[in-house]
């Protein structure tokens, strides 16, 4: 059991969809989705690499679908918003390079019969903090991350660029959220900006639109684009790569993680479906008030259906013993590969809705839906 500790402070980053690490994750979820479309058992294994002007799709695909990976790779740059490539990247003049094979027959022998894609250990999680039942300094991160977003694509910010991270830091007393401590937001902008303009807009279109105000006091922190410039940004400030962002896709280090990234893969690689099954059951183990915290953690291992071991951790939270929380699991929810992907439908192309602003936490989501009952 944790203890609680009288004060705390915690931390929690997002970042918005045009950082260059979330362009890849949309890119190697839409592949996915779009090879789902045509045929629900595609085997799809995608890493994307962004640089500079350039984009590298490689990874495994096996399917019976016909894709045409170059024009996904395109329509996803101009969606998010990249068009200059003296800036970020430029969606009609990058250079695509593309290394695909199929899934290695060594791997598809174990998944055909049902069994893991893969061995690793996966972690769900749950709190009372927020209407989502997620950690309440992610949530706040996602939010603001998301409106940065929704500011630039709306007009109502048009020098802002698709490029940006958040960053809110919560302090606790008592194990409850008392304030929020410390708001940063680094966006992306055009050369010709104001800084101290973008700074009064940022804080008044963003911030106040999002934090609710009984978290800020007098003491709250603002750094806002604190290097005072940020016009460089996207794959030419930095490079991107699917799966670098596994904190913000989950509990924003509140929980603990496995290591197994998200996008790109398959239904089949547990790294992915386990941990939305963990995060649904753990959800519901808070919602019906088994208790106000909730971990789960499971393992598998390659060609094998059902996990090695599952553990409940409620941080002291639980009304019930925390064994008795894992009879409950055992007995209402089927951890095979198969009955994650057939319980939660995750043969369907969703996982391009996934991919942003947090894995979970949105209520469309299938593993975000709350039972009736789970005894």
């Amino acid at each position: 059991m944790r203890l609680i500790m009288k004060k705390y402070f915690f931390t929690s980053e997002s970042v918005t969809e045009g950082h260059p690490d979330k362009l890849c994750d949309y890119i190697s979820d839409t592949i996915l989705d779009e090879a789902l479309k045509q045929d629900k058992y595609s085997r799809v294994a995608i890493e994307t690499f962004a640089s500079a002007n350039q984009i590298t799709i490689a990874g495994q695909i096996t399917t019976n679908a016909k894709l045409d990976i170059e024009k996904i790779v395109r329509d996803r740059i101009k969606e998010i918003g990249y068009d200059n490539s003296s800036l970020d990247i430029d969606y009609r003049t990058c250079k695509i390079d593309i290394n695909v094979t199929k899934q290695s027959s060594d791997i598809a022998q174990g998944v055909d019969i049902g069994g893991a894609g893969d061995q690793g250990i996966m972690f769900g999680y749950a709190s009372d903090e927020t209407e989502e039942y997620m950690p309440f300094a992610i949530s706040m991160a996602h939010k603001l991350a998301k409106r940065l977003t929704e500011v630039r694509k709306t007009g109502i910010l048009p020098y802002l660029r698709p490029d940006g991270k958040t960053q809110v830091t919560v302090e606790y007393e008592d194990g409850k959220v008392k304030r929020i401590d410390t708001i940063l937001i680094s966006a992306q902008h055009n050369e010709d900006v104001d800084i101290d303009a973008l700074v009064t807009d940022i804080k008044e279109k963003v911030i106040n639109e999002v934090i609710p105000e009984k978290y800020i006091d007098s003491e709250t922190k603002y750094y806002i684009n604190p290097t005072g410039r940020f016009v460089i940004g996207g794959p030419l400030g930095d490079t991107g790569l699917t799966g670098r962002k596994i904190i913000v896709d989950t509990y924003g280090g509140y929980a603990r993680h496995g290591g197994g990234a998200f996008s790109g893969k398959d239904a089949t690689k547990v790294d992915r479906s386990a941990a939305y099954m963990l995060r649904h059951i753990a959800k519901n183990i808070v919602a019906h008030g088994y208790a106000k915290k909730c971990e789960i953690q499971v393992a598998y291992a390659i060609g094998v259906e059902e996990p090695m071991s599952i553990f409940v951790d409620t941080f002291g939270t639980s009304k019930i013993p925390e064994d008795q929380i894992e009879e409950i699991i055992k007995r209402n929810f089927d951890l095979t590969p198969n009955g994650i992907i057939n319980y939660l439908g995750l043969r369907e192309p969703i996982f391009s809705k996934t991919t942003n602003y947090g894995h979970f936490g949105k209520p469309e989501l299938p593993w975000e839906k709350i039972c009736d009952k789970i005894l």
